[in-house]
């Protein structure tokens, strides 16, 4: 099963309409929540009348910062720092307003629309203060003590200065990539229900990290973490984007605590886009050393990451992984880059596909393409002479990220761009380009090399069960948010087990079905759960073998487990099936010693990451009159050490670079001068549709396994979204024949319309 394509086993509900999203789920007396939301980007709270809500009909309740003032605000899941500590969020506003769309106060009702009517009656007074719009300018004000930098780090390796010394060549740069976000076609919601009888809360429609967030409300409601209850259901996209605990998600479950009824809240697109996480909005300032032939002697870098209003559960996790990862798949043996984490009167900002690695990789590859142009050498050689050999492999970075320190564990680099230079024919490419620029076409190539992180550990366990029918269970405390997580898992426990696919099922993201679990995020998935479902299942065929030994009066050595029984060797007659085994082991059975059931649950824990590559071209066409871009050919090889279903995994590259094309194109937060955000609806947040993606052409490949876990599996979720931005940058100037014209992301249709009638960079 390991390595075939078949269909994906959750899709089956999907496609009959039983899919049970959050939205779906209604309970007996529930009670529906609407959020108040700040109206102003920055200001003091002067008033709050909730008069007018309450005499609403069907309004139960409101809520304003006073009512939850003890509630702690939400903590950090990853990349916590002391300093951050004052920048995080409260669940509802205390005293100040620091965002459009922040939490101010909270409407409980008999229906939504009567909940809807409750807020809209709530007066907010606020006297506004000026707003910090721009995160790399002045700092500004956040509480009256402290001022709007969060976190300042610096990473370094080896002699940078030694290195700009020493330099035949200084190149000196500036970058950035604008704000924008996942966008998944569920928005956010939540229903928790207080179950007196047995003092459990249960929350319903939790998603990505549900164990974490179980821990979270815990601590923050005053629960043991075994009286809280959180499940998944079906998820309509994460993207880094779901899942992260938000106020509205604590509101909702001490709703439920405090009124005794269920308490249900489903998000509206409009509250969506102000109110769930942004992501990327970073500026680059860096010095790059190389000799005369291009080889990168040294890079310091320094950017600022606009973390928005407050400091939300990622902590510093998108500016730390940027730091981490910019050098790629390159030598680069000095290396020295502070991130300086602030916050503005945005929208917070957390983690979105390939969050710190889109923002990096533009900027080091567009860095490359900058030297390449001065110093007169072809953008696919300089990076093949500066690309770290297979040879160094195991190759310490001599930085840590998610806190570990990044060690590149295999890869195949040159061979790669070998492989793609091959299949797009490169030289004959160029030349067909620069025939077509004659004539007086504007189309040009792009290249974009990246390396990902995937496989964050410390741990995930899995638990696999027979039934005396035959049946398979994996049990994991690990999720899915949509990206055929089932459907992997239960190829690898066929494959152990020698099972039909149709006998496995999988139970995944409900906390009261596994002691520990850590989630879907950092393409950590397949890596881990991966992990562990193949070790449980060799330990449950180990046990069923054993077993079958007593049963058969056989030798262990002499038996196989095939097609789902044990059977001597040489006489497939004498067999047993895993489901006899399984009733063989019941608790009074004297085949159980102490140890009923043919079940298996084991553990896979690392202190690494491991790290997928890959490498991006495409060919652009771009029209001056309406500034559009059109992506004419655009190939992403990528090397995942293996593939457990390649259907899959082509099908994440290509939804991942769907995302990436946004980012580069279309995708755009905007806000006025005094902080009103421009993109509100559809209408204004431009995505790219079915009419702007390519076909793509994906060159998968296992040439560089794993060597940190047996199956040599490395992550898939983001590589197709990585260097898109690179690349349509890359492809973009090639167009225009003007080296450096493209600077920063995203390149709209207006900005790349003022950019093909101008002399200058990007605007």
């Amino acid at each position: 099963m390991i390595g075939e394509s078949v269909l994906r086993l959750e899709d089956q509900p999907l496609l009959r309409g039983e899919g049970r999203f959050v939205a779906d789920i209604n309970l007996p007396h529930q009670l529906h929540m609407r959020i108040v939301r700040s109206h102003a980007a920055h200001g003091t709270i002067e008033s709050i009348d909730a008069s007018g809500s309450l005499d609403v009909p069907g309004v139960v309740a409101v809520w304003t910062g006073a009512d939850v003032a003890a509630i702690p605000p939400i903590d950090f899941r990853q990349v916590g720092a002391d300093q951050m500590v004052p920048y995080r969020q409260p669940i509802l506003a205390q005293d100040r307003v620091r965002y459009v769309g922040e939490p101010v106060a909270a409407v409980f009702a008999v229906d939504p629309y009567v909940a809807e009517d409750g807020a809209e009656a709530v007066v907010v007074e606020v006297s506004e203060l000026a707003p910090v719009l721009d995160a790399a300018g002045p700092l500004g004000d956040f509480d009256g003590r402290l001022d709007t930098e969060a976190y300042v780090f610096t990473e370094q390796t080896g002699d940078v200065d030694a290195a700009f010394a020493r330099a035949g060549h200084v190149l000196e740069a500036e970058f950035s990539v604008g704000r924008h976000t996942g966008v998944p076609l569920e928005c956010r919601g939540a229903v928790a229900v207080h179950h007196r009888s047995t003092r459990t809360l249960e929350f319903l429609g939790a998603a990505k990290v549900p164990f974490q967030n179980r821990d979270a409300l815990a601590r923050m409601l005053g629960l043991p973490p075994s009286g809280v209850v959180l499940r998944e259901a079906h998820v309509g996209g994460g993207f880094g984007v779901r899942g992260e605990l938000y106020p509205e998600d604590v509101l909702v479950a001490l709703a439920a605590l405090r009124m005794g009824r269920p308490v249900k809240w489903i998000e509206d697109r409009q509250e969506h886009l102000v109110a769930a996480n942004h992501s990327r909005d970073q500026r680059y300032r860096l010095r790059v050393a190389t000799d005369a032939s291009g080889v990168v002697e040294g890079l310091d870098v320094e950017f600022v990451s606009d973390q928005g209003a407050y400091v939300r559960t990622h902590g510093a996790t998108v500016a730390t992984l940027a730091a981490a990862m910019l050098p790629g798949p390159y030598r680069i043996p000095n290396y020295r880059v502070t991130g300086r984490v602030r916050l503005s009167n945005k929208t917070p900002a957390g983690t979105y596909r390939a969050p710190g690695r889109y923002e990096s990789t533009f900027v080091r590859e567009r860095t490359l393409d900058a030297v390449a142009a001065e110093l007169g050498i072809d953008r696919a050689e300089i990076r093949r002479r500066n690309l770290i050999g297979s040879e160094a492999m195991p190759f310490e970075r001599g930085v840590d990220a998610l806190g570990t320190p990044v060690v590149y564990d295999s890869g195949q680099y040159e061979m790669m761009l070998d492989r793609v230079m091959a299949h797009i024919d490169y030289r004959a490419l160029m030349a067909s380009l620069a025939e077509r620029r004659a004539n007086g076409e504007l189309v040009g190539l792009g290249l974009g090399f990246f390396v990902e992180k995937s496989g964050l550990g410390p741990f995930a366990g899995s638990r696999v069960e027979v039934d005396p029918s035959g049946c398979v269970t994996v049990t994991t405390g690990e999720a899915s948010v949509g990206q055929g997580f089932e459907t992997v898992m239960a190829q690898i426990c066929a494959e152990v087990l020698s099972v039909g696919l149709d006998t496995v099922s999988v139970v995944h993201g409900q906390t009261d079905q596994m002691s520990y679990g850590m989630g879907a995020f950092a393409s950590r998935a397949t890596v881990m759960a991966g992990t562990a479902t193949h070790a449980a299942g060799v330990s449950l065929r180990r046990r069923a073998i054993e077993v079958a030994a007593e049963m058969l009066e056989a030798s262990p050595d002499d038996l196989e487990l095939l097609d789902g029984a044990v059977r001597v060797v040489g006489s497939p007659t004498r067999a047993v099936s895993l489901g006899a085994i399984a009733s063989a082991l019941g608790p009074a059975s004297p085949h159980a010693q102490d140890r009923p059931g043919l079940v298996a649950e084991e553990w896979y824990t690392t202190s690494h990451m491991n790290y997928p590559y890959g490498l991006h071209a495409g060919v652009v066409a771009l029209d001056p009159d309406t500034g559009s871009v059109g992506i004419e050919r655009y190939v992403i090889a990528y090397d995942i050490g293996r593939a457990i279903n390649p259907m899959l995994v082509e099908g994440q590259i290509v939804g991942g670079a769907a995302q990436g094309f946004g980012g580069a194109l279309f995708e755009d937060f905007s806000y006025d001068e005094i902080g009103q955000p421009l993109v509100t609806t559809f209408m204004d947040y431009l995505m790219p549709t079915a009419a702007e993606m390519p076909d793509l052409e994906i060159l998968l490949s296992e040439d560089a396994p794993s060597p940190l876990n047996p199956l040599g599996v490395k992550g898939a979720g983001e590589g197709g979204t990585n260097a898109c931005g690179a690349v349509i940058a890359s492809a973009v100037d090639d167009a225009l024949g003007r080296p450096g014209a493209v600077c920063s992301l995203p390149m709209t249709p207006e900005r790349l319309h003022t950019l093909c009638r101008s002399g200058g960079g990007s605007p």
